[in-house]
């Protein structure tokens, strides 16, 4: 089950839970489409974005970041932000995809997403 980590006016953060960090960011209002954003609610998500592949690469330093947006089950504008790494039970194929091997990540998901929770309260971003 999903757990909302950060929400302002614009747009909510929630985690998917899954063995790498895997966080999903959706507009407040219900959009269907990018296109449909006005320019500043746009910005905030790229905001949104930026800050959290950052921090997920000062973190965990991943092989690669996955940014993606789809909604054939959710039609509700979202992208889901995934850190990468070599080692994870589905690299190179995408985490929905076919299982590759039997991941050996030993990550802090829980410290990670407590720092990424304060940190977000208290710069507002």
């Amino acid at each position: 089950m999903e757990k909302i980590l950060y929400q302002n006016q614009f747009v909510r953060v929630e985690i998917e839970p899954f063995e790498i960090p895997w966080l999903k960011i959706f507009t407040i209002e219900p959009y269907k489409e990018f296109s449909q954003c006005s320019y500043s609610l746009k910005l905030e998500i790229l905001k949104m974005l930026d800050f959290l592949e950052k921090e997920m690469i000062y973190t965990f330093n991943p092989d690669k970041i996955n940014i993606a947006s789809f909604g054939n089950y959710v039609p509700h504008l979202h992208f889901h932000i995934q850190a990468r790494f070599k080692n994870d039970s589905f690299f190179p194929e995408p985490t929905w995809g076919k299982k590759m091997r039997e991941g050996e990540l030993q990550l802090d998901l829980d410290r990670f997403y407590k720092h990424l929770e304060e940190k977000l309260e208290r710069e507002k971003i």
